[in-house]
């Protein structure tokens, strides 16, 4: 039996979440919540696929401090732009606040 998309889903979504590190918790998290429900299926094979390799090489894959494998590029190009937002609304938020 295969697994519908709203399974696929939460599944992906608490994998994103429930990481090995919680500074790819912050990441990999809210970019799930926002983005995964409008992914086509390659993407989210990718995605899926993704959350298989470990935290110790996504986390320099996403802040630039090593090159992403070519598969994983532009997908990690997009969390990285997605983590660079929040960071900036976030701040940009607390500023208007104070």
């Amino acid at each position: 039996m295969s697994e519908s998309r709203v399974a696929r889903l939460k599944r992906l979504r608490m994998r994103a979440w429930r990481r090995g590190t919680k500074e790819m918790d912050l990441i990999l998290g809210p970019f799930a919540d926002g983005c995964l429900a409008g992914m086509d299926e390659p993407r989210l094979r990718l995605f899926d696929t993704l959350l298989g390799e470990n935290d110790q090489d996504l986390y320099p894959w996403v802040t630039g401090a090593q090159p992403a494998p070519a598969q994983y590029r532009d997908l990690i190009a997009e969390i990285s732009r997605s983590a660079i937002e929040r960071h900036e609304n976030a701040h940009l938020t607390k500023n208007l606040d104070t």
